[in-house]
């Protein structure tokens, strides 16, 4: 059991376009935390994804990246050093930060920070992803700025990816962080 409370469906965002006995349900798979929310030491882990053939060449074909390492079965047996097709790390990347992604609307994505690849993802591996919050910093008269740490696991343990995410996040009580600010 966690030491940390749970935030998800807390609050909802009450749109005025929809009727009014819909707007007031909480919102499913959303995260509606604020700034002062946000736990520092807080660990959450995935659900597993297989990656298959199909999920790896449609991101290549969104994407149009046709390097052969993902996208050339010949070259990728016979020449690339691994054997066999890689899955594209900018969607090993995607696709893994993804299963922690939140839909809270008091976040916005500030950037990345420390993105390595650490170790080849192939068609039919199973990935997850831990979260972790590691901390945060009041920034902006109605924003502060948090991190946290993203692992992509494949398989039975094996640390594919690291990076960390930075986001701007709302304050719940803005005055609580007058004269506390970078910015």
């Amino acid at each position: 059991m966690s030491e940390f409370s749970p935030t998800v469906g807390v609050s909802t965002t009450f749109p005025a376009d929809m009727p009014e006995d819909h707007a007031a349900l909480p919102v499913w798979n959303a995260e509606n935390w604020f700034y002062e929310d946000w736990p520092v030491g807080q660990r959450i882990r995935s659900l597993r994804r297989t990656i298959s053939e199909s999920d790896s060449h449609l991101f290549n074909t969104l994407v149009v990246d046709i390097h052969p390492y993902v996208q050339d079965q010949m070259f990728a047996e016979r020449e690339g050093i691994f054997g066999r097709r890689l899955v594209a790390g900018a969607f090993v990347f995607s696709a893994g930060l993804g299963l922690v992604a939140t839909n809270c609307v008091n976040a916005f994505s500030y950037g990345y920070d420390k993105l390595r690849f650490i170790k080849p993802v192939f068609l039919g591996d199973t990935i997850y992803t831990i979260r972790t919050n590691m901390d945060k910093t009041p920034r902006y008269r109605e924003l502060g700025l948090i991190r946290a740490s993203y692992q992509v696991f494949k398989n039975e343990g094996e640390l594919v990816l690291y990076c960390e995410h930075l986001q701007t996040v709302k304050y719940n009580n803005p005055a609580d962080f007058v004269g506390k600010t970078e910015k």
